[in-house]
């Protein structure tokens, strides 16, 4: 009994495809679709368009729902397929000008705007005064909701669909049982580095118009920038929000390595996808690793026989 099912709905009519070997999908943390290929045999009675639904099951799992974006056909009968879920409609762009909304509310603008199916989508709290996106992809303005409410509560979330439905969940809720351990996969790859969105230093100016004055606002660590330097990040602020709260937050979030994983054909668990949290204890030669890493990339390949997935992993509670 085969353990990949793949169904095409075009027009009226559903397909059950015959699917070559390797079925792939890949799904990652932010401002990326989820993506399914496959290949298939064409056969007399097959026929099918860009924009017709599939669904992809494996072994009684639901893994994924979405759209044909791309065909490819060779000589041979094989049609190579390219689908994405709803997550591909955020690379729509659009004008957005909002008050005093929290993320949640701004997806559901969008996702009502664009015809999009929502699932669970959780209360965010923090309230964005307001904000102008001009021209913006949906992807974008979502991050900038999302990202101001990080600095403002510590939480972070994830946006993904799930077999069709649009959700918004705080990443606490996607920790996983996975452990990933030297021998999970085949070869592995592990970077820290202070090199890549580091900062120790956090510099924001503000030009207040009523006083014609420049205002600075700083959070630094002394112990870092003697142990690093100066690694200073410097942005500008809009006229409303707290300085320096913003200041401290954003040090709290960026005074840290960054730390990289690379583990390639682990053992395949169908609930893991971007935004995933997996318990990591690996011992690298000079440290043992043992912490929770976040699923920045997975990408999972289906076969009859086993089930495998790549993963770049994020360390420890850094933000990519």
């Amino acid at each position: 009994m085969a353990k990949s099912k793949l169904f095409i709905m075009s027009r009226g009519r559903i397909f059950e495809c015959a699917v070559e070997e390797g079925v792939e999908w890949e799904t990652h943390r932010k401002g990326t679709p989820g993506k399914l290929t496959f290949n298939i045999v064409k056969d007399e009675v097959l026929g099918f368009y860009e924009g017709d639904a599939v669904r992809f099951d494996y072994d009684g799992h639901k893994i994924f729902f979405g759209f044909v974006f791309t065909k490819k056909r060779n000589n041979n009968r094989i049609i190579s397929v390219t689908c994405y879920d709803q997550l591909r409609y955020f690379k729509n762009k659009d004008t957005y000008v909002y008050a005093n909304k929290t993320a949640a509310q701004v997806l559901q603008m969008i996702t009502e705007d664009f015809r999009l199916k929502t699932g669970i989508v959780a209360n965010t709290k923090h309230v964005i005064a307001s904000r102008v996106e001009d021209n913006q992809e949906l992807f974008t303005i979502m991050e900038n909701a999302l990202s101001d409410t990080t600095l403002n509560t510590g939480d972070l979330y994830v946006m993904y669909d799930d077999y069709g439905s649009l959700n918004l969940r705080n990443i606490k809720m996607l920790k996983s049982n996975l452990l990933i351990d030297e021998d999970s996969g085949e070869t592995f790859e592990y970077t820290t580095s202070i090199d890549e969105n580091t900062y120790n230093k956090i510099k924001l100016i503000r030009e207040n118009k009523e006083t014609g004055k420049r205002e600075i606002f700083i959070a630094q660590d002394s112990f870092k920038i003697n142990e690093w330097g100066v690694l200073q990040m410097t942005e500008k602020l809009d006229e409303n929000g707290n300085g320096k709260a913003k200041a401290d937050g954003m040090l709290k979030l960026y005074n840290q390595k960054s730390r990289k994983l690379h583990i390639n054909k682990v053992f395949g668990d169908p609930t893991i996808r971007g935004g995933s949290q997996v318990a990591v204890k690996m011992y690298l030669g000079d440290i043992t690793v043992a912490n929770f890493m976040m699923v920045e990339t997975v990408k999972h390949t289906f076969n009859d026989s086993d089930h495998r997935m790549d993963l770049n992993l994020i360390g420890g509670d850094f933000i990519a």
